[in-house]
């Protein structure tokens, strides 16, 4: 993969590590309630919510760095472009279901990400 694929698999796997944060840790604080516009009631109510979507966007990052350190191309091209597209699917479907701006803050870069896949002719490490 060019090194261009590889920085927007890093940016894209250190965003979702960004909301595992989030989601599982900080949910309840005051800075994330604002940004989600979200109550200290409906924050308490949602917390195990929360900590399980933290938790699948940590095996999103996860997927995403084990596909950048596999010893053959074709198999981290193909691991990264899976994980790429589960991403994009999931921000499309959150910007449709729960709010607009998932799409840029999520599917965007891993579209962008995905699309340099292509790009790129397959090389060996």
């Amino acid at each position: 993969m060019s090194k261009l694929s590889k920085a927007l698999i890093v940016l894209v796997a250190l965003l979702h590590l960004v909301f595992l944060v989030l989601e599982m840790f900080l949910w309840q604080s005051e800075p994330v309630m604002a940004r989600f516009g979200t109550t200290p009631a409906f924050a308490a109510q949602s917390a195990v919510l929360a900590m399980n979507q933290g938790l699948y966007n940590g095996f999103l990052s996860a997927g995403l760095l084990w596909s950048l350190m596999l010893g053959d191309a074709a198999h981290g091209r193909a691991s990264a472009r899976f994980f790429l597209a589960c991403v994009v699917v999931a921000g499309v479907f959150g910007g449709l279901t729960a709010k607009p701006s998932i799409l840029v803050v999520q599917a965007l870069p891993a579209l962008l990400a995905l699309a340099t896949t292509f790009l790129a002719p397959a090389r060996s490490r």
